[in-house]
Order: C-alpha cells, then sequence, then structure tokens
C-alpha cells in the first residue's frame, strides 16, 4: 500500500538561504520559512500563531534559491515531508523533519514577476529555470 506525501506552504524566509556544495559537488540550499495563522479567540482577542518550516532545495534549484531569495522574501514551496536521525557528540539520538522541496516559487518581488524553480522542469506558467539534475538525496549528505 502506498500513501501521499505532498506539502504546500506559502510564507516569508526568516533567514537569507543556506547553500553548501555536499560531497559529490551537489548543491543543497536550506530556507527557513514562517507560515502564520490569525483568529478572533473566545475572549475577542485578535490571536496570532507562526510555525517555522525547514525547507531542503537540491541541484540548479538550490543555487537559483540562493541567488534570488532573500530574507523577507515570500515563496510557495511544494515537496515532500521526510525525517532524518543522527547522534549528537553525547551519542544522543536527534530528530528532523524537513520540506524537501520539488518546486519553489518566488513571490512577490524582484522585478515584479513570479518566478518558478522546479525540479522536474515542468513548466508551471512561470518564469522556469529548468530541469534539475538528478542528485542522491541520502540523509547522510544533508550537511545541517
Amino acid at each position: 500500500m502506498s500513501g501521499v506525501n505532498k506539502v504546500i506552504i506559502v510564507g516569508r524566509l526568516g533567514a537569507d538561504p543556506e547553500i553548501k556544495a555536499v560531497g559529490s559537488g551537489q548543491s543543497v540550499a536550506r530556507l527557513s520559512v514562517a507560515t502564520s495563522e490569525a483568529w478572533t479567540g473566545k475572549d475577542g482577542q485578535k490571536q496570532e500563531r507562526t510555525e517555522w518550516h525547514r525547507v531542503v532545495v537540491w541541484g540548479r534549484q538550490a543555487e537559483n534559491c540562493a541567488k534570488h531569495l532573500s530574507k523577507g522574501r515570500q515563496v510557495y514551496v511544494e515537496g515532500r515531508l521526510q525525517t532524518r536521525s543522527w547522534e549528537d557528540p553525547t551519542g544522543q539520538k536527534k530528530y528532523s523533519t524537513e520540506i524537501v522541496a520539488n518546486t519553489v516559487q518566488f513571490l512577490g518581488g524582484g522585478a515584479g514577476q513570479e518566478r518558478s524553480t522546479s525540479a522536474a522542469g515542468a513548466d508551471t506558467g512561470f518564469n522556469d529555470f529548468g530541469p534539475e539534475p538528478s542528485f542522491d538525496q541520502s540523509n547522510d549528505e544533508i550537511p545541517f
């Protein structure tokens, strides 16, 4: 039996993208994206909650994110959830859940035009940066 693992978020970057090259020379970028929701509580007071999402972007798409995105920029991210585990220096097992992006669309900035970069290189109706080369997404290679 198979399931669906798909995540879509629209939010703002909390910091400039961090980009690194892994052992194979493949680029990987980490984005920190905030999404917020607002509501009125039972007491009539307006409330807001912000969720922070770790996003991992690979290959040419990662390079484009590092080149074109900066703190505060709004982005649309589509991808899948992935949980990694590792041991810290004390031997304690740690876990991190992140979104591995297939598509990142740059919203509301620059020359007033939205941009998209897609791992599949699909035409999204926006400026497309082309297909991403194949890469290995093994947990050991993410340097964050």
